[in-house]
């Protein structure tokens, strides 16, 4: 036990010294605070902007008076068209509209501007289209509050008659929880089963596998390094989470802040706790695997190619729970959930958005737990043989060389 400890140990303290971690770190912390602050940042950036932004108006009346006040920065124009266009060429307005008499005498604008903005294009048109409206509405004798009472949205609401069935708000919240923890176990697959494979790859290929070898046993090494790797991962994402916390205090308007935008400010602990047992149970699972592909190979070169099927199983399970998000119970999404290498995407994303029969939930447990086991015990053989070997062949053909080699020790 003292020996898978100094394994873990070292792989751990290797990793957090490393310049890819440190620079790894350092940026994605940077990039949680930007996106905490994010409205603090845009209004710093477009202060001066919207102070600057103004629309010249040439138009006649009632039409003139209500695109001045729906309008940001909308101003009457006095004079001439043409003078109204070289004020736009020379910075003084950032675009000029011009309303005249369209099909069935309805308003009609052209737009003048330097620059394509399609948020200021937008703004003007939006205008304008309501200014129409009201225009189409007294030609047809209809009252503004006839007018109003067309434009007001359906009122609509969906209520679930299945008992225990979540809220459209809960479901909501859901979905942002499911679609943030399923691009963190994405990333972390990717990231750490690379690092996996890369480390037990990089002490084949200096021959340090040799020395090792003869003082600890290979299943030791594997699970140390997996375990190592487990911890970096784990504090790397601690150092993310106190990042976020601080980001969001750092933040002026905590109304305003990513989580109340994301809905996160009361989040379901349960979602959370299955998404980090089903995490967990992912990583022990793809991380295995990364071990035994590592082992396969004597180059860093060919490390990247040899994990590249994993990683194949890693996107086509995240696709299979990005459609569960809509259709949780469709038979394919039910019959994957069940497959080792989907279930840890597929099962969650299904608990998140759904609601799953507790001997669903068990099962898939189960599945994961006994795969990894079944994985360990198959991949804890060919450890043990690969590492020794440093051939180029095929992969199935030093699969079954290393299981060979297994067997004589």
């Amino acid at each position: 036990m003292n020996k898978f400890f100094v394994i873990l140990s070292h792989t751990y303290t290797n990793r957090i010294k490393s310049k890819a971690f440190i620079i790894t770190t350092a940026l994605m912390v940077a990039a949680i605070l930007l996106m905490t602050n994010i409205q603090t940042v845009m209004e710093v950036f477009q202060g001066d902007e919207d102070e600057k932004s103004s629309v010249a108006l040439i138009a006649d009346e009632p039409e003139a008076s209500a695109l001045a006040a729906s309008i940001p920065g909308g101003e009457i124009y006095e004079g001439e068209e043409e003078d109204a266009k070289k004020s736009v060429r020379d910075g003084k307005f950032d675009g000029l509209l011009v309303v005249e008499k369209g099909e069935a005498g309805l308003p009609a604008g052209h737009y003048y501007t330097d620059e394509f903005t399609s948020s200021t294009d937008q703004e003007v048109r939006q205008a304008l289209q309501q200014v129409k409206m009201n225009a189409a509405a007294r030609q047809q004798n209809i009252s503004g509050e006839a007018l109003a009472e067309i434009s007001t949205p359906v009122e609509f609401e969906t209520t679930a008659l299945e008992e225990g069935a979540k809220s459209e708000e809960e479901l909501n919240q859901a979905r942002v929880i499911v679609y943030i923890m399923l691009f963190v176990m994405y990333l972390a697959v990717i990231m750490y089963g690379n690092i996996i494979a890369t480390e037990v790859t990089t002490e084949k290929s200096s021959r340090v596998m040799e020395i090792l070898i003869s003082s600890v046993s290979p299943v030791t090494q594997m699970f140390g390094k997996i375990t190592g790797v487990a911890l970096v991962g784990l504090s790397q994402f601690g150092i993310f989470i106190l990042s976020g916390i601080a980001g969001i205090r750092i933040s002026d308007s905590s109304e305003n802040s990513l989580i109340q935008m994301a809905g996160l400010s009361n989040p379901d602990w349960g979602i959370i706790t299955y998404a980090v047992i089903y995490f967990l149970l992912g990583y022990f699972l793809y991380a295995t695997l990364a071990a035994v592909l590592g082992s396969l190979v004597s180059r860093v070169e060919d490390a990247q190619q040899t994990v590249t099927p994993m990683m194949m199983l890693v996107v086509v399970a995240f696709f299979f729970a990005i459609s569960a998000l809509s259709n949780p119970n469709a038979f394919y999404i039910a019959a994957a959930s069940y497959i080792p290498f989907f279930t840890p995407f597929v099962m969650f994303t299904r608990i998140g958005v759904g609601e799953m029969p507790v001997w669903e939930v068990v099962l898939s447990f189960g599945v994961l737990v006994g795969a990894i086991i079944l994985l360990g015990v198959i991949g804890a053989r060919i450890y043990r043989g690969g590492v020794l070997m440093y051939s180029s062949s095929s992969l199935w053909k030093n699969t079954k060389e290393a299981l060979q080699l297994s067997k004589k020790e």
